[in-house]
């Protein structure tokens, strides 16, 4: 239960509606941490011009890699509503529900490639232990699997974003609802 007002989409007017419908065209659906926003609707406009950038734009990481970080971030932060919307996307692109359900229980017991092993150790370090990173050692683990600088940028702005979205479902109350996570155009 929503811990703030929440204006819902047969509610909206104005600029808001405007907001929600572009949303309903262009993605599919309106989500709940769209909605959780709605007392301030230029900011949900704002979320998603960066959710596309992070996880939609040119990027050697793949948009499996990125959907993989986003559960893994998810998991750590105990964020069910993004792990289930997160774990849906990335089966997009896997198609294999038990790969998934073991990268949710446990990413060292899943097949994972060098490349993506130390990615989901790099968004569970970064997610749990930020201070830690004083030290190279992790990101010199990260270049010695291939993977360049530009990525690294693009692998801590995933992590840093659903960090940041993980704490607003939290906080306010953003309920899960495996309905909702199918139907996104991804």
């Amino acid at each position: 239960m929503s811990r703030i007002k929440v204006i819902q989409h047969n509610e909206a007017t104005g600029r808001l509606l405007e907001i929600y419908n572009n949303l309903v065209e262009t993605r599919g659906k309106l989500a709940e941490v769209h909605k959780i926003q709605s007392l301030r609707p230029e900011s949900i406009v704002k979320h998603m011009d960066l959710y596309l950038e992070i996880m939609f734009t040119k990027s050697e990481l793949s948009r499996a890699e990125r959907e993989m970080m986003a559960v893994i971030v998810s998991v750590n932060n105990g964020c069910e509503y993004c792990r289930l919307h997160h774990a849906e996307a990335l089966n997009h692109y896997w198609k294999n529900d038990e790969q998934i359900s073991k990268l949710i229980t446990d990413f060292n017991n899943v097949e994972l490639n060098n490349r993506q092993l130390v990615l989901c150790q790099f968004a569970k370090s970064l997610t749990l232990n930020p201070e830690s990173f004083s030290e190279p050692t992790l990101i010199d683990k990260i270049k010695g699997v291939g993977i360049s600088d530009a990525a690294i940028l693009d692998a801590t702005l995933v992590i840093a974003y659903f960090n940041f979205v993980n704490r607003i479902v939290l906080a306010l109350g953003v309920e899960s609802n495996v309905d909702e996570t199918k139907g996104y155009n991804h």
